[in-house]
């Protein structure tokens, strides 16, 4: 049994914990895409520009993005069919509505936009039920950065493989090109620059990665772009908002897979002072693709000047072991409290480290690895009030609340 003692103050400003500081740059003017996983660190790094399409690799969506945040690209969906390839013109393009991919989910790329005619429409193109083939039913309009309009059409994805059709608008260098599936079976996309009409293989392992930052485009409520972070297929992601980062409880939180759930909101620019701002009383929930969860705290943004993006990550619990079982036998005696003493029953688990946190959600108190079995508190000269203990172990963490009168 070993007493928690109270810290020199030059300690406090260390968190008893296993929390990991990280800065991912994107670089200056946000010129890369980063893919990064929270147990590894970063995956990959790609120039954000060098691709106008992606092709879904992953799912069944058959989800066609289109990379509206390079510079001068745009798409829109033309009114004409498959069968007007050769009578294209751009009459009216200016009040065509310009697609985007959504910010949502990866299911639905800037092709993939409705209105839809059925529910075997993709936007782009029509699946058969019996012969299992998207047919191309549609043709776009991408302008490239290089200042050129291109009429493109996907033409189908059948057996596993995607063609494709671009050219000027008066149809001269017309130019193919074809995706086969299984050759990158372990991606969630493959993408294409259509000024080089080749293919870029750009993007990490699908299980290799968690979250990626990047530049893309959000909704509030008309197109902008915008800089923060998405997940991968299969990651859940929950904001704690309105509290202190050290009294956000994970079990309670909302999990969701829509791929914005961390987004760009945890940063806003301060017109007056001319920076940028961090907001203090949210962080972030993380479950990665094996169901660790993980507890993101943004510290810092550096904006174009060196697209550094800064923040805490720490394990809060492991291979999905859920924390409540933990918490419902978390025992503490006597509280409430009257000489600042007591004992805290961590129910065999082997404890990493001790908080405990004032009713601000300031840490008072801390002390690292205990070990296993009971935990014996002295709150010392902390007056009256309400505190947090929260203990963090090879189970999670858990928290519960103690009384001083």
């Amino acid at each position: 049994m070993r007493a928690l003692l109270l810290l020199p103050a030059a300690l406090l400003l260390a968190r008893a914990s296993a929390q990991t500081a990280v800065t991912v740059s994107i670089a200056p003017g946000y010129a890369e895409q980063v893919w990064y996983s929270l147990q590894n660190g970063v995956v990959a790094t790609a120039p954000k520009d060098n691709w106008d399409l992606a092709f879904e690799i992953d799912g069944f969506t058959a989800s066609v993005l289109v990379n509206t945040q390079k510079a001068g690209v745009e798409v829109v969906k033309s009114p004409f069919a498959i069968a007007d390839w050769n009578n294209v013109d751009t009459a009216g393009l200016s009040t065509w509505p310009r697609a985007h991919n959504a910010d949502t989910s990866w299911s639905f790329g800037a092709l993939n936009q409705g209105p839809f005619a059925d529910e075997f429409d993709l936007g782009w193109g029509n699946y058969n039920m019996i012969t299992h083939v998207v047919a191309g039913d549609t043709i776009f309009l991408v302008h490239l950065s290089s200042g050129v309009w291109r009429k493109l059409r996907i033409d189908g994805l059948a057996t596993g493989t995607y063609t494709f059709t671009h050219a000027n608008l008066d149809g001269s260098d017309e130019l193919t090109g074809q995706i086969v599936k299984s050759a990158y079976a372990t991606k969630n996309f493959v993408y294409w620059d259509l000024g080089t009409n080749t293919l870029v293989d750009r993007e990490p392992a699908k299980d290799s990665w968690d979250l990626t930052f990047v530049k893309y485009i959000a909704f509030i409520p008309q197109p902008y772009g915008v800089t923060g972070v998405l997940q991968n297929k299969g990651v859940e992601a929950s904001a704690a908002t309105g509290v202190l980062p050290a009294n956000a409880d994970w079990t309670t939180a909302a999990f969701s897979a829509h791929i914005n759930s961390i987004g760009f909101g945890w940063k806003a620019f301060d017109m007056q002072n001319m920076q940028w701002v961090i907001e203090d009383s949210l962080s972030y929930f993380v479950k990665d693709l094996v169901g660790n969860v993980w507890q993101l705290v943004f510290t810092g943004f550096g904006g174009s000047a060196s697209g550094d993006i800064s923040f805490t990550q720490e394990l809060v619990s492991a291979t999905g072991l859920a924390e409540q079982p933990l918490a419902a036998t978390l025992r503490a005696w006597p509280n409430p409290t009257e000489d600042g003493r007591v004992s805290i029953d961590a129910a065999g688990a082997r404890v990493l480290g001790v908080e405990v946190l004032d009713a601000a959600g300031r840490l008072v108190l801390g002390q690292g690895e205990v070990g296993g079995g009971l935990v014996t508190l002295d709150l010392g000269d902390l007056g009256p009030g309400t505190y947090t203990v929260r203990l963090r172990t090879d189970l999670g963490t858990a928290h519960t609340r103690l009384l001083r009168r």
